[in-house]
Formats: structure tokens, C-alpha cells, sequence
């Protein structure tokens, strides 16, 4: 995945990309980016063996050394989509390398679940539910003040890890019994993010610990957009909706169905949160949840990153160009946005679940994608296949595990509807506990 360095020229603008996720490779390796840039990568996957083995000994801090060395005075960006560290060691070395990008220490309050809750509760205390920490280096020895039921999830993970709704101590006590290995693979995959807290921010709750929030019940979204020079851009608002009777995502749908007061009401919260965090430069996604008898809004988190599973919605229905914007702001550029010029009136996002713990009935062969893709030309399906123990793990702290998604667009939902269910046919992807249709959320809110 390496290159050699091209000599500096005005037309070609190189680009660091740090800890490429599967959507990302997918989407850089298109021909609309090769005239103008040219990719480095560096990083490796978290979740794979054996390339998550190189956890066991990373230290952040040295690969920010080392990086600086390799690319200083080599690259005019640096960028990275990935939630667990990599977006805020792409802070930190476009920080020590002098080029666009977010502050360090902005990325860390965004990111640490708990600081991020303080920060909220300062600037928009209406839209922050309650909340407490809870350390748990030396087990969980006390309920949560706000009492049960209550929502536990750690104040730094990733893909929704260990986090879920808790009725009782002893529910949360069985969730926090952790094996002698998994106490090793959480403290090594938080260890990097800590060791970057410390030499940023004064902050002194590590990210081994737990959060604790008031049960949120409502209609789930994305807010996506990006900051240039401290000036917003929302780009739209995606409807999350959940496998029935769980927290785990079935569908991202765009455009929402949620009423237009709603969703300004949606983006004027966003606005005020991220001026209030400093949050200047780069993209985010905000996901909030708005309770459908009183209208009221909270947030549940801030991604302080592109979306990128989900990015690419926005392009099949307003024709804009996410990672084009994306790769403008690593080189200080302003991004150009279009709305409504899209090929598709209706998008989404499919995720493929089992709730068993079996894995995937069937794979599709890398014959039958192609022959999907040429059918579809604009379907884009990724496939996460786990055995073993890494099955069993995802299940005991996600309580399913996720074997494929599928991204496509349709003339209106029923297109949309019609679309995916010739693909899933045609593939033998197994839709998982529920149906993943396309139906809307009714709303009058």
C-alpha cells in the first residue's frame, strides 16, 4: 500500500491516509481522485488478526514520531475516518506538521464519552441527558447514582463495544466480568488513545472506564457535515433505524422523514454544539435522538469524523461529493456542496446481522458481487466474516454480530425496497432477526 514519493507539482496533491477503513480503500481508489492526488497509507486493522497483534506493542506517541519524520515536507494532507484512534493521531501529526487539520485536544472532548458529556452539559444542558462515570480498574463496586434502568457503554470504543441498556447491579456487574484476555485486548485498544489524553489535555478520568446515562427513547439520526475555518456545513440528516427490540442498527436511511422544524431544529443544536466544542476544522457526524411526544432533542454522541459508511448516501441522492470534500479540507480548501442533484430521490445503508451467534449461512463468491455490481453499478456490499473466537467475542459485547452491509439508491423507497430485496435474493444474504425492509418512520413530529 506504499508509493514512492512524487516529486511536489501544483495538480498533484499527496495525501496521508491513516488507518484506512473498508469504505474508504472502496471509494479513494475511484479514477475521479487519481488526477489530482496521490495516496499514502499507513495504519493497520484493529479487528483483524493478525494485524491487530501489532496492538500489543503499539505506542501512539512514538508512531506520531515516526510519521513526522517519514512525511514531513512530503505530503499536503493527512486524513483518517477511523473512530477508534486514528482520527486523532491524524490531528496530532497534521498539528506537528503544520497542515490543516482539528485540534488535538478538541478531538480527545469529542471523543472521551464522559468529557464530552461535561463539555455538552456546559453548552447545551437542555439536550444532555443525565450522566456519571464509572471506573472500573478495580471492578464495579457501586451502582450508578442515577439508578437503574440506566444506559452503559465505555467512554471510548467503537461500533457501539459493550454498550446497552442495564436493569440491575448484577446485570451490570455480569457485564463488566471480563477474562484475563479481555481485560488485555480493552486496555490495548484504549491504551494509545490515554496516552495521547495525557499529553494533550488535563483530563484525568482515563478511557478505561464506563458512562453511565439516563435511558433515551425516540427517533435516532445522523446530522452529517463539516467545518472549515470555524464555518459549518450541514450536509444532511440520515434516520437510524434499529433491529426491533434492539440497539443494533438494521438501516441508515436518507433523506429523513423527520418534519422540516424538527431537522432545523436538529441543525441549529448541531451548530451551537460544535462552535461551543471549537471544533474548527474537518468533518463530523452527530447523532442525536429526538422523543417523539414532546419533540425534545438530546445528543448521544459526536463523532468528531466522516461517517464513512454512510457518506456515500449523500452522493447517490444530492450528487455531492463527501470525500472530494473530505480531501479539499486536508489541503485547506474550501468544499463545494450540491444538493438534490443526486441520481437516486431515496438511499440506504443495509446492515446484515446474526443474532444467534452463528456465523454467515452462506458467503457470496467474489463472482456473484461482480455480477451484482454489474447489475447494480451503483451497490456497494462489504463483507465483516468472523469465526471462532472472534465471533463469540463480538457477540458477548455487541449481543450480535454484523456480517455485511450493503449501500444502494432507488428512484423513492418502494424502488428502494424492490432494489434490495433482488439483491439479497440473488446474493443469499440473510436478513437477520426482523426484516430489513425499507419501510418509513411514520412521524408527525
Amino acid at each position: 500500500m506504499q508509493g514512492t514519493f512524487p516529486e511536489k507539482s501544483v495538480e498533484l496533491r499527496r495525501i496521508l491516509v491513516l488507518f484506512p477503513k473498508d469504505w474508504d480503500l472502496v471509494e479513494l481508489e475511484h479514477p475521479r481522485y487519481q488526477a489530482g492526488y496521490r495516496f499514502f497509507f499507513e495504519g493497520f486493522d484493529l479487528f483483524r488478526f493478525p494485524d491487530n497483534a501489532r496492538l500489543l506493542t503499539f505506542d501512539a506517541r512514538r508512531y506520531v514520531d515516526r510519521l513526522a519524520r517519514k512525511y514531513r515536507g512530503r505530503i499536503d494532507g493527512v486524513v483518517s475516518n477511523n473512530e477508534h484512534f486514528g482520527t486523532l493521531i491524524a490531528a496530532a501529526l497534521a498539528q506537528r506538521l503544520g497542515l490543516p487539520g482539528a485540534d488535538p485536544a478538541v478531538i480527545i472532548a469529542a471523543q472521551h464519552k464522559y468529557y464530552s458529556r461535561c463539555m455538552q452539559q456546559r453548552i447545551v444542558p437542555e439536550a444532555t441527558p443525565r450522566f456519571e462515570a464509572l471506573p472500573y480498574d478495580d471492578g464495579i463496586n457501586d451502582p450508578p447514582h442515577i439508578g437503574f434502568p440506566c444506559f452503559v457503554k465505555p467512554v471510548k470504543a467503537t461500533y457501539s463495544v459493550l454498550a446497552r441498556r442495564i436493569d440491575s447491579f448484577a446485570q451490570l456487574r455480569a457485564l463488566m466480568d471480563f477474562s484475563p484476555l479481555e481485560r488485555l485486548i480493552l486496555r490495548k485498544l484504549v491504551q494509545p488513545f490515554d496516552d495521547l489524553m495525557r499529553l494533550y489535555t488535563p483530563f484525568t478520568i482515563g478511557a478505561r472506564a464506563m458512562i453511565a446515562e439516563e435511558i433515551l427513547d425516540g427517533v435516532q439520526v445522523n446530522i452529517d457535515g463539516y467545518v472549515h475555518k470555524g464555518r459549518i456545513t450541514v450536509l444532511g440528516i440520515v434516520d437510524e433505524v434499529m433491529y426491533p427490540g434492539t440497539q443494533a442498527f438494521m438501516r441508515f436511511e436518507y433523506p429523513s422523514q423527520l418534519s422540516p422544524e424538527v431537522q432545523q431544529r436538529m441543525v441549529a443544536l448541531t451548530e451551537k454544539l460544535l462552535a461551543g466544542l471549537d471544533y474548527s476544522h474537518g468533518f463530523f457526524n452527530v447523532e442525536l435522538i429526538v422523543d417523539p411526544q414532546s419533540g425534545a432533542i438530546r445528543i448521544i454522541e459526536i463523532n468528531p469524523r466522516m461517517a464513512s459508511q454512510i457518506a456515500n448516501l449523500y452522493r447517490r441522492v444530492d450528487g455531492c461529493d463527501p470525500y472530494g470534500m473530505l480531501l479539499d479540507l486536508a489541503v485547506g480548501n474550501a468544499p463545494q456542496t450540491v444538493s438534490g442533484a443526486g441520481e437516486f430521490r431515496a438511499a440506504a445503508s443495509f446492515v446484515f446481522r446474526r443474532f444467534d451467534g452463528r456465523a454467515a449461512d452462506s458467503v457470496p463468491s467474489a463472482e456473484q458481487i461482480a455480477a451484482m455490481h454489474r447489475s447494480y453499478p451503483d451497490a456497494r456490499l462489504i463483507l465483516y466474516l468472523k469465526r471462532g473466537a472472534g465471533l463469540a467475542r463480538e457477540m458477548k459485547w455487541l449481543g450480535s454480530h454484523r456480517y455485511a452491509v450493503l449501500n444502494l439508491g432507488g428512484r423513492d423507497a418502494a424502488d428502494l425496497q424492490l432494489r434490495y430485496e433482488a439483491i439479497r435474493r440473488e446474493l443469499a444474504l440473510d436478513a437477520g432477526a426482523g426484516s430489513a425492509s425499507t419501510s418509513r418512520i411514520a412521524s408527525s413530529i
